[in-house]
C-alpha cells in the first residue's frame, strides 16, 4: 500500500505542477492579447489622425476657400444690384430687364 500512496502523491504533484504551468501560460497569453489590443488602438488612432488630416487638406480647406470666394462674389453682386437704381442706363439695360423684380413695400 505504501507504494501506491507514494505513486498517487507523485502523480498528484505532477498534475498540480502542470496545472500551475497552464495558469502561468494563460496569464502570459492574456498579457500578450492586451498588448495587441493596445497596439491596435494605437494604430487606429494614427489612422484616424491621418484621415482627419487628409479630410482637412483635400476637402475642408478647398471648400472653405470656395465658400469664401462665393461670399465675395455674392457681396459684389449685391452691391451691383443696389447701384442699379442710380445707373443712367437702367431703362434700357438688358441685364436689369432679365432680373426678377423685387416686390415693393406696398405689396405690388
Amino acid at each position: 500500500m505504501g507504494t501506491i500512496d507514494i505513486t498517487s502523491v507523485v502523480l498528484g504533484l505532477i498534475t498540480l505542477l502542470s496545472g500551475c504551468g497552464w495558469m502561468v501560460d494563460r496569464k502570459k497569453h492574456r498579457q500578450e492579447v492586451e498588448g495587441l489590443k493596445a497596439d491596435n488602438r494605437q494604430k487606429d488612432m494614427e489612422l484616424s489622425k491621418e484621415y482627419v488630416t487628409e479630410f482637412r487638406t483635400f476637402i475642408a480647406e478647398p471648400l472653405q476657400r470656395e465658400v469664401g470666394e462665393l461670399r465675395q462674389e455674392v457681396k459684389e453682386l449685391r452691391n451691383a444690384i443696389q447701384r442699379i437704381d442710380r445707373c443712367p442706363h437702367r431703362d434700357v439695360c438688358p441685364v436689369y430687364d432679365g432680373m426678377p423684380q423685387q416686390p415693393t413695400d406696398d405689396g405690388c
